[in-house]
């Protein structure tokens, strides 16, 4: 599996889990018992995708910039 589609993978995974994670951080506020490793449960996904997603967002402008460099 190249990276490029090992990125995609994990995206996609990571988008599950944080899912979930807010699904918990919900219930655990409705039920009033929201504590901070709770509220912080869903950070750990979100700053991964960010970063996954800024990867995936530049990719097609990259390898548009490597194919025009490279034809000339």
């Amino acid at each position: 599996m190249n990276c490029n589609k090992w990125v995609r993978q994990t995206h996609r995974w990571l988008s599950i889990a944080f899912t979930v994670a807010l699904i918990v951080n919900i219930v655990a506020v409705t039920k009033g018992k929201h504590t901070v490793s709770v509220g912080l449960l869903a950070v750990l996904p979100l700053a991964l995708l960010l970063f996954t997603c800024l990867y995936l967002f530049v990719l097609p402008y990259a390898t548009k910039w490597r194919n025009e460099r490279c034809s000339d």
